[in-house]
C-alpha cells in the first residue's frame, strides 16, 4: 500500500478513520431522506396496493443500511493508505494495518450480506401481505407456511455465507461439512420439518383455513382460526384469549372444524324437553274439542277423529268386555303440534332434518327432543331463535294437559315438609277432640247410673 507524506501519521490516521465514518453515517442519512423518500412518495401516488406493502414491511429500509457499508467496504483502504508509517516492509505496523484493512472488509461483507437476507425476508413477508389482499382464494390457500421455509432457508445460506467471509473460506468447504451433521439438524429442525410436512398436508386436503371456527378441546381451543403459520396456528377462542398450538398437532390430533355448518346456512338445534310421565293421559271428548281449534292442530284433529271413528266403528265389541279401541293421546297431539309449528317457523331451515320425537323414558321423565335447523349460522341469531321456541312450547304444555318434569327443589321439600306437619297437627286435634267426646260420654253414663 502507497502512503502519502505526513509528519503526524497517527493524527491523520485517525482524522481519516473519522472522515470515513462520517461518509458513511451521511450516505446512510441521504439514502434513508431522498431515495426513501422518494419511493415512499410515488407508493403515495399510485392507485397499488403492492408497493404500499413493501414500503409497510420496511423492505426498502433494510436495503437502504447497505449504503454505509459499502461506504466502509471501498474506503477502508484509502483511509489506511493516507498516512505514512516509516517502518521497514513486513513490520509490525504495516501488518497490523493489513490485518485491520482485511478485518474491516470482512465485516462490512458479512454485514452487507446479512442486510440482504434481512431484506429478502421482509419481501417475502411482503409478497404474502400482496398474496392475501390481490386474490380471493388466499383464505383457503394460504401461503404464509411456505414462504417461512424460504425465509428459513435463506438465513441458513445467508449465515454459512457469513461465517465462510468470516474465516476466509469458501462457502463449498462448509457446505461438504453439513453431510456429517444430518444427524444434529434432523433433531435441531426436527418441529420445523414436521410443521413444514404438517402444513403440505393441510393446505392439500383443506383441513382448516382462516376464519374456521376450530374446536380441539385437549388444546383447550375453540374459536376462530386468525393465523396459520409455518410452525403455530393461532385461535382467537370466544372469550377473546389466544391459543398457538403447533401445526403438526392438526395432523397427529383429531379437531372439529365448524365450516360444513357455517357453508350449509344451517346450524342445528338438537334439545330435549322432558315431560312428567304421570301427565300423560288420553285425550277426553271435553280436550278434543278445544285443542281442535288450534291453527296448526285443526286439519290433523279433524283427519283423526274420521279415522279413529272409522277404525273403532270396524273392531267388534265382544260383549262383556272392554273392546281396545284407537283414542288419542296428548303427548301425540302434542308432538303433531311441535312438528306442524316447525314447519310453519319462518326461522326454521325447512330444507333440511325437522324431526321430533320421543326418547327411551328415564328417571327425568319422557324426553320428547325436537331436531331441526335454524336458517342462521350466526352465534346470538341461533340462541335467540332456539330459546324463542322452547318458550313457546314450555308455555303450551298446559294446554294439553302435560307438565314439564323437574326434579324437586329445596321450597318444594320444605313445603311438603310444612304441610305433613299440618296434616299431623290436624290429625293429634281430631284424635284430642274424639278423647273428650268419648270422656264426656262416659260422665254422662256415670251420672246416669
Amino acid at each position: 500500500m502507497q502512503s502519502l507524506p505526513s509528519s503526524h501519521p497517527w493524527l491523520t490516521l485517525a482524522f481519516a478513520l473519522l472522515l470515513l465514518g462520517l461518509l458513511s453515517w451521511i450516505a446512510d442519512r441521504v439514502v434513508n431522506r431522498v431515495f426513501l423518500g422518494v419511493i415512499r412518495g410515488i407508493a403515495a401516488r399510485t392507485r397499488s396496493t403492492w408497493d404500499d406493502r413493501l414500503i409497510e414491511h420496511r423492505v426498502f429500509d433494510r436495503i437502504a443500511h447497505v449504503a454505509p457499508a459499502l461506504v466502509i467496504y471501498y474506503g477502508i483502504e484509502p483511509a489506511l493508505t493516507i498516512a505514512p508509517f516509516v517502518a521497514p516492509s513486513g513490520g509490525s505496523v504495516e501488518q497490523t494495518l493489513t490485518l485491520l484493512f482485511v478485518f474491516v472488509r470482512r465485516v462490512a461483507l458479512a454485514f452487507i450480506v446479512f442486510t440482504v437476507a434481512v431484506g429478502l425476508s421482509d419481501f417475502l413477508r411482503a409478497v404474502n401481505a400482496i398474496y392475501n389482499d390481490t386474490y380471493p382464494e388466499a383464505k383457503d390457500r394460504p401461503i404464509k407456511g411456505y414462504l417461512q421455509v424460504v425465509s428459513i432457508l435463506l438465513y441458513v445460506a445467508a449465515g454459512i455465507i457469513v461465517v465462510a467471509i468470516l474465516a476466509d473460506q469458501s462457502p463449498v468447504v462448509f457446505l461438504s461439512g453439513l453431510g456429517a451433521l444430518t444427524a444434529v439438524l434432523l433433531l435441531v429442525f426436527r418441529d420445523t420439518l414436521l410443521s413444514l410436512v404438517a402444513s403440505v398436508q393441510i393446505m392439500s386436503n383443506d383441513m382448516i383455513r382462516i376464519g374456521d371456527w376450530v374446536e380441539m378441546p385437549q388444546a383447550h381451543a375453540d374459536g376462530d382460526v386468525i393465523d396459520i403459520a409455518l410452525h403455530t396456528v393461532k385461535i382467537q377462542n370466544w372469550d377473546k384469549t389466544i391459543s398457538t398450538i403447533p401445526t403438526h398437532h392438526f395432523i397427529s390430533e383429531s379437531f372439529k372444524n365448524w365450516r360444513g355448518m357455517s357453508e350449509a346456512g344451517g346450524r342445528r338445534i338438537k334439545r330435549s324437553l322432558h315431560l312428567d310421565l304421570t301427565s300423560v293421559h288420553f285425550l277426553t271428548d271435553e280436550e278434543f274439542d278445544p285443542l281442535s281449534r288450534y291453527e296448526f292442530l285443526h286439519d290433523y284433529m279433524s283427519g283423526k277423529r274420521r279415522e279413529i271413528e272409522v277404525a273403532n266403528r270396524r273392531s267388534p265389541e265382544p260383549p262383556g268386555l272392554i273392546p281396545e279401541r284407537r283414542r288419542l293421546t296428548n303427548v301425540g297431539t302434542f308432538r303433531a303440534y311441535v312438528a306442524h309449528y316447525l314447519r310453519r317457523n319462518p326461522n326454521i331451515h325447512q330444507e333440511m332434518t325437522l324431526l321430533v320425537r320421543q326418547l327411551s323414558p328415564g328417571p327425568q321423565g319422557l324426553p320428547l327432543e325436537i331436531y331441526c335447523f335454524t336458517n342462521t349460522t350466526a352465534w346470538a341469531e341461533y340462541e335467540g331463535i332456539q330459546s324463542d321456541l322452547f318458550d313457546h312450547l314450555i308455555a303450551i304444555l298446559p294446554e294439553f294437559g302435560l307438565r314439564a318434569y323437574q326434579e324437586p327443589a329445596g321450597s318444594d321439600l320444605a313445603r311438603w315438609s310444612q304441610a305433613g306437619h299440618a296434616d299431623a297437627l290436624g290429625r293429634e286435634e281430631g284424635s284430642s277432640a274424639e278423647g273428650s267426646s268419648a270422656e264426656g260420654a262416659s260422665a254422662e253414663v256415670s251420672s246416669a247410673e
